[in-house]
């Protein structure tokens, strides 16, 4: 796996013989090692130039934007050198086909329920009363298989995900109130912290897709539209639960984050600096934790799930395998 490097100060990104050089507004320079880099993540104000661009395109580095409240932008994704036309095709082909998108779909959704059941069980465990919430979100996942629109089972979806947010204040030791999930925009520090996080997992899963052979505008879950890699939103829906959600709990049940990381003016829109590189920091180690894989036998990081779960879908789309999505089993 390739480093990600994350670009929180503002300043110039500049190509310097055959690496990328960012220059801070205090003229410290920083080496990003194009050798080994995957990703680069640009936070702060930085100016940059074709130059750059070009030389991120060659080396396949994928760039990403967020704006001066922590929101994601945006992504300059290099041009694909890896690419099946093959697959392709029978991407598109199970799309089109109604009965073939919606297995895919119903995939998807079994799993983000079934990781957010057991996100629940884990604090069930610890001393938190969950059980009232798990038997409602069980009762609702069961239902997934029987939803006969890709409308009506991501509306089961949504009242999972309501009945989940609605737990939250249980598992949260902090005293900040936390009613339900509002995007546009946060209106709370836990709000905030959700779409930041959220963003950063989109992103992640849509790097690991670039790996792959898979094109990241068609989708099953989501509906493909324009300006937007719809794909990584499917994808990313299994993984929030792990990666995002149990990262939120740990660092506000540890006070790594509380209200003061915010700018109260803003209605706790903006993070500051330093609370976005505590999280940033937080998020790498994260992707870099590993599980023991019991097919694979072998030890492999929350990133390389992302990556297995892309493989995955490419055996059910040529038909050498039917697609399982990945289900937390500890």
């Amino acid at each position: 796996m390739g480093e990600t490097f994350y670009i929180i100060n503002n300043g110039d990104l500049r190509r310097k013989d055959n690496n990328i050089i960012i220059t801070g507004t205090n003229g410290e320079s920083k080496n990003l090692k194009v050798e080994v880099a995957d990703e680069i993540y640009i936070f702060g104000e930085v100016n940059l130039n074709t130059k750059v661009l070009n030389f991120l395109s060659q080396n396949r580095i994928i760039l990403h934007v967020f704006n001066y409240y922590g929101f994601y932008s945006g992504s300059y994704y290099p041009r694909e050198t890896n690419v099946s036309g093959y697959l392709l095709v029978n991407q598109v082909r199970h799309y089109d086909n109604y009965e073939k998108r919606i297995v895919i779909a119903r995939k998807i959704l079994n799993a983000s329920a079934h990781n957010i059941y057991r996100n629940l069980r884990y604090y069930n465990g610890r001393g938190v009363e969950l059980e009232q919430f798990m038997s409602q979100i069980e009762l609702l996942a069961n239902t997934i298989d029987d939803g006969n629109s890709i409308e009506e089972i991501m509306g089961i979806e949504g009242n999972i995900r309501k009945i989940y947010y609605s737990s939250w204040n249980n598992i949260i030791k902090q005293n900040v109130k936390f009613d339900k999930r509002v995007k546009r925009p946060p209106d709370n520090m836990v709000n905030s912290l959700i779409s930041f996080i959220n963003s950063l997992v989109y992103t992640t899963t849509l790097s690991e897709i670039y790996k792959t052979q898979l094109n990241p505008t068609i989708s099953y879950l989501h509906q493909p539209g324009t300006r937007r890699f719809s794909l990584s939103l499917d994808l990313s829906e299994i993984f929030k639960p792990l990666i995002a959600d149990r990262m939120i709990f740990s660092m506000l049940n540890k006070n790594q984050i509380t209200e003061n990381d915010f700018d109260k003016d803003s209605n706790f829109l903006y993070l500051r600096e330093n609370a976005k590189r505590k999280i940033l920091a937080e998020y790498d180690n994260r992707l870099k934790n590993t599980i023991f894989h019991k097919e694979l036998g072998r030890d492999v990081s929350y990133q390389y799930l992302i990556r297995l779960e892309c493989y995955k879908l490419i055996k059910h789309l040529i038909g050498e395998k039917e697609y399982e999505a990945f289900k937390m089993w500890w």
